[in-house]
């Protein structure tokens, strides 16, 4: 399990394909103390240390995490959000994470509102659902939602998290990982079988 506060970021140096999986080599000032077998959120996408060279570590993703998120976009040189996973004894500073992205969404603009930045994203209208003042983890962040619709949603982002994350490189018309709410989730398919 994961908060949503990004911990350090990180720089994808190499992607090789093996059959339907893609290995990625990312280098991060967090990756010389990893160690194999550890989860590690990649824009959201648990996945878990396979091997650890110096400043970097290598994790594999299978074709389930690449058809749902943004991985199978990865090149040399994207930019990576990184969190290492909540310790028991730790604080809960964002929203439950699971590291399980429900779908890609699409950033459709961003507004400089002096000082801090709105962004709009849209989804599949089936992929999960928002309320304003919700959480949202958008590649692995944890957000509070401003506005809510039935396909798509805003939030307004502090200097501090434009600067930490991958979010200042992200530009309209560019896809993003989105994992919903835990607690919407249920409640999305409660509904869907009462209805």
């Amino acid at each position: 399990m994961f908060t949503g506060i990004i911990e350090s970021l990180g720089t994808v140096a190499e992607v090789h394909t093996r059959g339907s999986n893609i290995n990625f080599l990312i280098r991060s000032g967090i990756s010389h103390e990893l160690h194999v077998d550890q989860s590690i959120s990649h824009d959201g996408v648990c996945l878990t240390v396979t091997a650890v060279q110096g400043d970097a570590h290598w994790v594999t993703a299978v074709s389930e995490t690449l058809k749902r998120s943004t991985l199978g976009g990865w090149a040399p040189g994207t930019t990576v959000n990184l969190e290492r996973c909540l310790r028991a004894d730790g604080r809960l500073d964002g929203h439950i994470v699971q590291g399980h992205v429900d779908t890609k969404g699409l950033m459709t603009r961003v507004e400089e509102m002096g000082g801090s930045w709105k962004l709009w994203f849209s989804h599949p209208e089936e992929a999960g659902i928002t309320v304003e003042k919700g959480s949202i983890a958008v590649n692995g962040i944890s957000l509070t939602v401003v506005d809510s619709t039935e396909n798509g949603f805003s939030v307004v982002v502090i200097p501090y998290t434009w600067e930490h994350t991958n979010l200042s490189k992200t530009l309209p018309g560019m896809p993003v990982n989105l994992e919903f709410d835990i607690l919407g989730k249920y409640l999305q398919k409660l509904n869907r079988r009462g209805s």
